[in-house]
C-alpha cells in the first residue's frame, strides 16, 4: 500500500519536455499552494531552467533527476512521491519502466499516451501488481482520450437514470483547431514501425477490443473501422477518418469493460472527424481521408520519411503560444439506448486540444489524483480516465472552463 509519508505529493516527470512545460505550467498557476510538487528529467541544469520560467508560485518546487535508463532512479523517483504525471515519450520506448516504478511503489501515475501498442503491455506486465499495491494507473489523460471517455461515460449515467437501457450506437464526430508537435510526430512513427514489422503489433491494431481486460469474455458486436472510412456522420454532415479514433475507441471500450460492461454489451461505438456538409463538405471529406492515408504510407517508409523529417517538427519543438491560444476542440457524440431514447453529449474547449486544452486534462488529472482521495472511484491498477477519476474528472474539467453537458433527444423511430 502507499507509504504514510512522502517527499512529494506530485512529480512531473519530462518537464524539459514541450507538453511537460505546459503542463508544469498550469499545475504552478491552479494547483493549491501547499501541493508539494518535483519536477524532474535527465538534466538538473534543464530543469532548472525550465522552473525559472513558470510562475512565482514553482519557484521553490524540487528538482529531481531521473531517467529512464536508469530503473534506480525511478524506483526512488516513484518512491518518493504519490503521485508520478510522465509526459516522456513515445512510451512504448521509455514507458514500461515508468509504469514498473510506480507499480512496485503504491503511486498514482498517469500518461498522455495515445499507443494501443504500450498500455497492452503495461496491462499484461503491472497491472496485477498495480491492483495489490494500490497504484491508477491511468493512462490516455490528455486529448487521447478524455473527451471521448467521459462523454460516453456521461451518456451512460444519462441513459441509466432515464431508465433507457444500455447504449448501443455511439459516434463522436470531432471538429478541431490545432497543430502537432515533434514528440507526436515520434510516437507515430514508431508506432507505424511496429505495425510494419511485427505481426503481433499488426494484429493488436487491428483488434477493436485490444485493450480489454478479459477478451475472450467480450461481446461479438461489430464495431465501426476507426480509418479508410468516408460518408456521412449520424446528424448529417459529411465525416472523414479521425486519427485518434484507433486510440479513443479503445479506451472507451476498455472503461466499458472494467465496470462490468455498464455501458451495454450491444455498444457499437466509433469516431469520425467532421467534414461539414453539401459539396463542399463530401470533397473536404474524400480529400481528408486520401492525405491521411498517403500521411501514414509516406511516415512509414524510409525513404519518404527522410523528406517528411525536413519539414516536420522534431522532438521538443511545437505550435507557437498564439497558435495554443487561438486552437479550440469540440466533440459531439450521439447515442441511441436499447429502448430507442436518443442522447447527445458534447465535450468542448478552447485553445489548441493537443497542447494547451491537453495541458489543463493532463493537469486536472495529476492534481485529483493527488488531492481527491476517496471521492474518487474505489478503483486500482491499469484503469481509463473514466474509471479512474469519473465525475471528479468531469467537474474539474468544467470548472476549468471545458464543456461537458448531455441532453435527451427524440426518441429514434422504430
Amino acid at each position: 500500500m502507499e507509504a504514510p509519508t512522502r517527499d512529494h505529493d506530485l512529480v512531473l516527470f519530462g518537464a524539459t519536455g514541450f507538453v511537460g512545460e505546459l503542463i508544469a505550467g498550469y499545475v504552478a498557476h491552479h494547483a493549491p499552494p501547499d501541493l508539494r510538487v518535483g519536477l524532474a528529467g535527465r538534466s538538473r541544469a534543464k530543469l532548472e531552467t525550465v522552473r525559472s520560467r513558470l510562475p512565482v508560485a514553482a519557484q521553490d518546487w524540487a528538482i529531481i533527476e531521473a531517467d529512464t535508463q536508469r530503473p534506480d532512479s525511478l524506483a526512488a523517483m516513484a518512491a518518493g512521491t504519490r503521485v508520478l504525471f510522465t509526459t516522456v515519450g513515445p512510451y512504448a520506448k521509455y514507458g514500461l519502466s515508468v509504469v514498473e516504478a510506480c507499480a512496485r511503489a503504491g503511486t498514482h501515475y498517469g500518461d498522455l499516451t495515445g499507443e494501443v501498442s504500450f498500455v497492452r503491455e503495461a496491462i499484461d506486465r503491472w497491472d496485477a501488481l498495480a491492483r495489490t499495491t494500490g497504484a491508477r494507473i491511468v493512462h490516455a489523460c490528455g486529448y487521447d482520450s478524455v473527451p471521448s471517455d467521459l462523454a460516453v461515460l456521461l451518456l451512460h449515467r444519462a441513459a441509466q437514470a432515464d431508465g433507457a437501457g444500455g447504449l448501443t450506437r455511439v459516434q463522436l464526430v470531432a471538429r478541431a483547431k490545432g497543430g502537432v508537435s515533434g514528440g507526436t510526430i515520434e510516437s507515430m512513427r514508431g508506432q507505424l514501425d511496429g505495425i510494419r514489422t511485427d505481426p503481433v503489433l499488426r494484429s493488436l491494431a487491428g483488434d477493436p477490443y485490444s485493450l480489454s481486460p478479459d477478451r475472450t469474455a467480450e461481446p461479438t458486436t461489430r464495431q465501426p473501422p476507426d480509418l479508410g472510412w468516408v460518408g456521412r456522420s449520424d446528424d448529417g454532415p459529411w465525416a472523414a477518418p479521425f486519427i485518434m479514433a484507433s486510440a479513443n475507441t479503445r479506451i472507451v471500450r476498455r472503461s466499458n469493460a472494467l465496470q462490468g460492461w455498464a455501458y451495454g454489451r450491444s455498444l457499437r461505438y466509433g469516431e469520425v472527424m467532421g467534414m461539414g456538409r453539401g459539396p463542399v463538405g463530401a470533397v473536404t471529406a474524400g480529400a481528408t481521408a486520401l492525405g491521411l492515408r498517403l500521411f501514414g504510407a509516406a511516415l512509414a517508409l524510409p525513404p519518404t520519411r527522410k523528406v517528411l523529417d525536413r519539414v516536420l517538427p522534431s522532438p521538443g519543438a511545437g505550435p507557437s503560444e498564439a497558435a495554443r491560444r487561438s486552437g479550440w476542440f469540440h466533440s459531439e457524440v450521439t447515442a441511441s439506448t436499447e429502448s430507442g431514447q436518443r442522447y447527445r453529449a458534447i465535450a468542448a474547449g478552447p485553445g489548441d486540444p493537443g497542447y494547451a486544452a491537453t495541458a489543463v486534462m493532463a493537469g486536472e488529472t495529476a492534481i485529483s489524483l493527488a488531492l481527491d482521495g476517496d471521492p474518487l472511484p474505489p478503483a486500482t491498477g491499469s484503469l481509463t480516465p473514466a474509471t479512474a477519476l469519473g465525475n471528479i474528472l468531469v467537474d474539474r474539467l468544467r470548472e476549468a472552463g471545458h464543456t461537458y453537458e448531455v441532453t435527451s433527444l427524440a426518441r429514434r423511430r422504430k
